[in-house]
């Protein structure tokens, strides 16, 4: 805390409920660890607190983020040495050490999060959820050239009844754009790892890239598109449970006598993983009534936990958390298009936007957990326009009937119903096929015989 405190005049500013806040998100970070020149006028502890006000920012262009920021970190600091007023010394620096920053935030977010004891765990385990979306990127060359979308092969072109029409939504071309990888803790409603790449990225690569920073026997939870003998067998042998729908592209088998079975048991054992003398994976399967269709799902739980269908369905609908985060991101906080032209700049913006928003949402969740104020009820645009107005309004004095945690506990969404309000936007819909159920056979005798040969050669 700079000696002079945050005073003007002996008057308590507004600056000093946001220093508060940043001295509490960056509690435990270990900057000795990113060692910048040493002729540099930037400290790692500045660096990262000037990008944490860049990305919370809402001025029009990203160098009048910067300009409010390092105004903002220059009162903060309250010392004599000016810091380096160069947009592109800033980038310069962002893009060498974004790595090494983002990752001690993580850490220390992550910590904050653990001390959530009460919320940590949702029918006694730690879930988490994961799923994939796409950030704009703008049309440049430079992005053209590192993000542009790939073609994929050419198909059969049906005729007739098999041919569908595309969408008009389909049909226009599709730019340059970052494809996002987010894994989510369900009971906090915060983020907790992501990873970030191109538009052709796998998200279950990302997945088990992402699944050492999530703690041991947790479960994962994720949509029809996380399925896949690898990456489940994968998952499951980190002594980690997977929670999955499985669609039309899914085979079940039933009563293939691997394990002692019930009505419930199934497993995933593709002809191929068969072949080659490969265990069958078990499973139990669980129907749940949705709102459109049965939603089928499939969850392995790790050694020791059990949960009733009813919870395993209140976990499946809760891990609808991540795609409220992704709209809370492009929607709430405007990134649905990324403003930066050079692709590695863009990416950047894109990690700090995510600690931005991460860090806004736990430091109200933080304030709603001292209330005794249900996590549900946080509202995002609330606590973002809290931290903006202070930010905004740094060196007004500052009122002890309105301080940031005051207006975050205030930030609350509404209890009663709202009915539901068709998207003006374009596209009006989402129309997205609905996922069939699995195909689910009984296992042959041939089948049987192989997975006791199998059985037998690992005792």
């Amino acid at each position: 805390m700079p000696q002079q405190d945050l005073h003007a005049r002996g008057v308590r500013c507004n600056s000093v409920y946001l220093w508060q806040a940043l001295q509490w998100l960056m509690r435990g970070c270990q900057w000795s660890e990113v060692a910048l020149r040493a002729d540099c006028s930037w400290t790692a502890k500045w660096l990262a607190a000037a990008a944490l006000l860049w990305a919370w920012s809402d001025e029009g262009t990203l160098r009048e983020r910067f300009i409010c920021s390092r105004r903002l970190v220059m009162h903060l600091r309250d010392e004599q040495t000016e810091l380096a007023g160069s947009y592109q010394a800033f980038l310069k620096l962002l893009r060498r050490w974004t790595g090494e920053l983002v990752t001690l935030l993580q850490h220390a977010l992550r910590w904050q999060m653990q001390q959530f004891e009460q919320h940590w765990k949702l029918h006694g385990l730690v879930v988490i959820g994961v799923d994939g979306s796409r950030i704009n990127l703008p049309r440049t060359k430079s992005h053209q050239a590192a993000y542009a979308p790939t073609r994929t092969s050419q198909r059969r072109k049906k005729t007739g009844r098999g041919k569908q029409r595309k969408p008009s939504r389909q049909k226009h071309a599709e730019g340059p754009q970052f494809w996002l990888t987010t894994m989510y803790h369900v009971a906090l409603h915060l983020p907790w790892d992501w990873r970030i790449g191109p538009s052709n990225s796998s998200e279950r690569a990302d997945a088990l890239e992402m699944l050492a920073t999530i703690p041991e026997k947790s479960l994962l939870c994720g949509d029809a598109g996380f399925v896949g003998y690898e990456f489940v067998r994968s998952v499951l042998a980190t002594n980690r449970g997977l929670l999955v729908r499985v669609g039309s592209n899914v085979k079940l088998l039933k009563k293939l006598g691997f394990v002692r079975e019930n009505s419930q048991t199934a497993y995933v054992w593709p002809d191929k993983v068969a072949s080659r003398n490969d265990p069958p994976l078990v499973f139990r399967h669980i129907t749940v009534q949705g709102p459109r269709s049965t939603i089928h799902l499939v969850i392995s739980l790790p050694e020791g936990q059990k949960l009733s269908d009813q919870q395993v369905a209140e976990i499946y609908r809760a891990r609808w958390g991540v795609e409220v985060f992704y709209r809370q991101f492009k929607q709430t906080f405007q990134r649905r298009k990324l403003r930066s032209h050079a692709a590695a700049n863009a990416r950047v913006e894109l990690e700090w936007s995510l600690v931005g928003l991460c860090a806004i949402l736990l430091y109200a969740s933080h304030e709603l957990v001292r209330q005794n104020i249900a996590l549900k009820r946080l509202s995002a645009a609330g606590s973002l326009r809290a931290f903006r107005q202070m930010a905004r309004d740094y060196l007004h004095p500052a009122n002890p009937r309105d301080t940031l945690r005051i207006r975050l506990r205030q930030s609350l969404v509404d209890t009663y119903y709202r009915s539901n309000k068709a998207s003006r936007d374009y596209p009006h819909k989402k129309q997205t096929r609905i996922t069939g159920p699995p195909k689910i056979l009984q296992a042959t005798e041939q089948q049987r015989q192989r997975a006791k040969t199998i059985k037998q050669l690992q005792k």
